[in-house]
């Protein structure tokens, strides 16, 4: 029988709410999280790795997509791989990658594109699915499969719903982060 998938649903408002949502959950990180990010172009997916990156202490400017490169590191509270897989057609082309060298406990990997190879993601993981509402909004559905993402769900959707003054940064994008 499968797992209960836990889930939560809301909108941001603005690619600035986008980055500050990533910010949230990055703060939230212990390490050994995947982080299956799903949605079209230009629907805020970098924008919220810029943002995650951000909230484990490295420069948000510092964020690119890696969709030429298919895989960038960052080096924070904790180590972060951000892959992009937009670029790839085919299985094969996935091996090269070494997705499986990267999920470690102390690991946090965040992937773009990852409904294009759902396969090889861990049964573990939490979903992101990002859509557009408007040219500026979107809507974020979240989705926790398994035991550590329903977790790190749990703690997102208590520091989200009831943020404290300080965990709400302003962010601008490319730019330092700082509180409001």
């Amino acid at each position: 029988m499968a797992a209960a998938i836990s889930s939560l649903d809301l909108l941001l408002s603005s690619p600035g709410k986008t980055e500050s949502f990533g910010y949230a959950i990055g703060r939230l990180l212990r390490g050994g999280e995947v982080l299956a990010l799903i949605g079209e172009l230009g629907v805020g997916k970098t924008a919220l790795v810029r943002g995650i990156v951000a909230g484990l202490g490295v420069p948000a400017a510092s964020v690119t997509s890696p969709t030429f490169l298919l895989v960038h590191s960052y080096q924070g509270k904790l180590p972060v791989i951000h892959m992009d897989w937009y670029r790839l057609k085919k299985f094969e082309e996935t091996e090269s990658l070494g997705l499986s060298d990267y999920l470690a406990e102390d690991v946090v990997v965040a992937i773009e594109w990852a409904d294009r190879f759902p396969q090889l993601l861990p049964e573990d993981r939490l979903e992101v699915r990002l859509a557009h509402r408007t040219r500026t909004t979107r809507n974020a559905l979240l989705e926790a499969r398994g035991l550590r993402s329903r977790s790190l769900l749990a703690r997102i959707k208590k520091v989200w719903r009831n943020p404290p003054r300080s965990f709400k940064p302003q962010v601008e994008t490319g730019r330092k982060i700082s509180p409001r």
